[in-house]
Formats: C-alpha cells, structure tokens, sequence
C-alpha cells in the first residue's frame, strides 16, 4: 500500500514539472512551445517512375513510363533508350 502512494506521488512530480515545461511565459500562461512550421507540412516524398517494358513478336522492346516528375521521366527514357540501342 505505501509502494502504491508513493509510486502516486512521484507520478504527480513528474507531471507538474512537465506542465511548468510547456510554458514559454513569465506570466504562467499555458502556452504551447511547439509550433506548426508550415514547410514541413509540404515536403512531400518523391515517388520513382515506373517502368512498364512489353516486347513484340520480333523482339523488340517499348516502354511506358509514369512518375510525378517530367525531367525524371524523360532522364529514364533517354537512358532506356541508350542502353537498349547500344
């Protein structure tokens, strides 16, 4: 039972220093020291073109390419395009 009132009142520390932690203020206000940064929120991952190869009956190759970014595209495109010629 005294393990149980103790552990409560440690607990109760810990939570008091932490909200005097969110305040940012002299005046005790509670206020939030975190903020929203707008150009996090807009960061998007890239995703990779994909690359869909069909061959004809006489052998030779086509593609179809699909990606969010056009120079990424066509950068595929023309490397394709060179390994398969060359």
């Amino acid at each position: 039972m005294a393990e149980m009132k103790i552990l409560a009142v440690s607990g109760l520390v810990v939570f008091c220093l932490q909200i005097q932690g969110c305040s940012n203020s002299e005046t005790g206000q509670q206020t939030s020291v975190f903020q929203k940064v707008p150009e996090i929120a807009e960061i998007k991952p890239q995703k990779p073109v994909k690359i869909k190869m069909k061959r004809n009956a006489k052998g030779d190759y086509s593609w179809e390419l699909t990606g969010d970014d056009t120079d990424k595209v066509i950068e595929v495109d023309k490397r394709l395009k060179r390994s398969l010629d060359g």
